[in-house]
């Protein structure tokens, strides 16, 4: 059985589908407490919003930055933050990346659309 989300906040339709979630348990860099993870969405329901901040932050366990960039995931009808998009999604290409480093730093990664359960209105749909 599928889900149909929504807008937690207006009720708008948002076309994700369930064929393009992340199983649960799946490991990212990022984390994915009390979200979902989509490796695609149908753009034309979101807006998207480039956020820059300089705090530290740990990526892995041996890696911490002070800068991150990354895109967050407004609907488009009410202009609600839905969720972020990362780049920790899996690999675009096979590989131990540049010079030994992780893959998250050296190797092109796909995009993650990770959206907050919180935002969202799940409903049963057959």
């Amino acid at each position: 059985m599928a889900s149909l989300y929504r807008c937690g906040e207006c009720g708008a339709e948002l076309n994700l589908s369930g064929a393009h979630l992340y199983p649960p348990g799946t490991y990212f860099e990022a984390g994915d407490k009390g979200t979902l993870s989509f490796s695609w969405i149908d753009e034309s329901k979101f807006r998207f919003a480039r956020e820059s901040r300089f705090v530290p932050f740990f990526e892995t366990v041996n890696y911490w930055g002070v800068h991150r960039n990354r895109t967050r995931i407004l609907c488009d009808a009410c202009g609600r933050l839905l969720g972020h998009v990362y780049d920790d999604g899996p690999p675009l290409m096979q590989g131990h990346g540049q010079l030994g480093f992780g893959p998250s730093q050296a190797i092109p990664r796909r995009p993650r659309y990770r959206f907050k359960i919180k935002a969202l209105n799940a409903s049963p749909h057959s």
